[in-house]
C-alpha cells in the first residue's frame, strides 16, 4: 500500500483533469495552467485511478459522462482512498439527470455552458482556499489499489 499525503493548497496546485473528450480536457488544462497549476490529463477513469495512485493531486475535476467508468464511479473510488480531496464534476447533464454535490459526491457541480471557465475558474480557487479536513492535517492516508 503506499502511503498518501496531500499537497499543501497554494496558487500554483497540482490538478488532475480527467474527460475522454481531448478538446474540453486541453480547453479546462490551458484555462488551469493559465493560473499557474500544475496539470495532469487522464482521459479514462482507469487511468485517473492510475496517476492518483502514483502522485499527489490537490484537486481533480473529472467529466461525468465517460466510456466504462463514469465520472460518479471514479468519484466514488477516489473519496475511498482520500475522503477529504476536493473534486470539481463536469456535466453537460446536470440538470437532465439532476445532479448535484449530494447525488454525486462532488464538492462542486459544474453544468457545460458559456459560463463553465468562469465557473470552474472560481470553483477551484474556492476548493483550494477551504481548509484542508483535520484528517488530512494530521499525516498521510493509505492508498489502496482496486481492481478496475
Amino acid at each position: 500500500m503506499a502511503a498518501r499525503t496531500f499537497s499543501s493548497p497554494s496558487p500554483h496546485a497540482r490538478i488532475l483533469l480527467v474527460d475522454d473528450n481531448t478538446h474540453g480536457l486541453c480547453a479546462r488544462k490551458t484555462v488551469l495552467e493559465e493560473l499557474g497549476h500544475r496539470i495532469s490529463t487522464a482521459t479514462s477513469g482507469a487511468d485517473a485511478i492510475d496517476q492518483f495512485c502514483s502522485h499527489k493531486f490537490d484537486l481533480v475535476v473529472t467529466d461525468y459522462k465517460m466510456p466504462r467508468m463514469d465520472g460518479l464511479e471514479l468519484i466514488k473510488r477516489l473519496r475511498k482512498q482520500a475522503p477529504g480531496l476536493p473534486i470539481v464534476l463536469i456535466s453537460g447533464y446536470v440538470d437532465t439527470l439532476g445532479l448535484n454535490e449530494a447525488s454525486t459526491g462532488a464538492d462542486v457541480v459544474i453544468q457545460k455552458s458559456a459560463n463553465e471557465v468562469s465557473h470552474l475558474v472560481r470553483s477551484v480557487s474556492r476548493l483550494l482556499r477551504r481548509k484542508k479536513p483535520a484528517q488530512a492535517q494530521s499525516g498521510p492516508l493509505k492508498v489502496k489499489r482496486t481492481s478496475l
